[in-house]
């Protein structure tokens, strides 16, 4: 049940992340184009999905986007990384820097959506590193899906760590 613009997790819990905005439920039909869009390289699905996002946050402030860092592994055996490939749409659009080197993946866990949502969070605890400062900046991290939230809590987390003074998720699509 929401409280406000809060869910009962997220007021039990306070997550690193101070806002999110997304397009749609995580629902059908939405879950199958973007499962076809991540797992069948359906690369062509970026651009509208990006230009949807795009649309959605454009009066949102961000002095840098950031899309959700993948493992070089996982990069490698996807062959691009989804997220990226949006956060550039909407880089471009919102005339905003996105900064696709200073934030990584230094760990190489098994995806999210293989796991049990308990798990989540202690499978992503402390997989990721800023090779930068942030400070004062306002970052939005672009994700395609949102689901138990567990990776950009971490990476909003180590994104304050350095020094960001906000960080909002921008996502395709989450769970309620």
């Amino acid at each position: 049940m929401a409280f406000g613009n809060l869910c009962g997790n997220c007021i039990q819990h306070a997550p690193y992340f101070d806002q999110t905005h997304a397009v749609f439920n995580y629902t059908y039909p939405i879950d199958r184009i973007l499962q076809s869009y991540k797992y069948k390289s359906a690369l062509h699905l970026s651009q509208i999905l990006g230009n949807l996002l795009a649309e959605k946050v454009k009066l949102q402030h961000a002095d840098i986007i950031i899309a959700m860092p993948l493992h070089p592994l996982r990069l490698q055996e996807r062959g691009f990384n989804q997220s990226l490939e949006i956060a550039k749409v909407v880089a471009r659009h919102l005339n905003t820097q996105l900064d696709v080197q200073h934030c990584q993946r230094v760990v190489n866990t098994p995806p999210q959506a293989s796991l049990a949502l308990k798990d989540r969070v202690k499978n992503i605890k402390g997989v990721f590193n800023c090779l930068k400062s942030y400070q004062d900046q306002h970052i939005s991290v672009v994700d395609d899906v949102m689901t138990s939230g567990a990776s950009l809590n971490e990476l909003a987390k180590t994104l304050k760590n350095a020094g960001a003074a906000s960080v909002s998720c921008w996502l395709v699509a989450r769970t309620l």
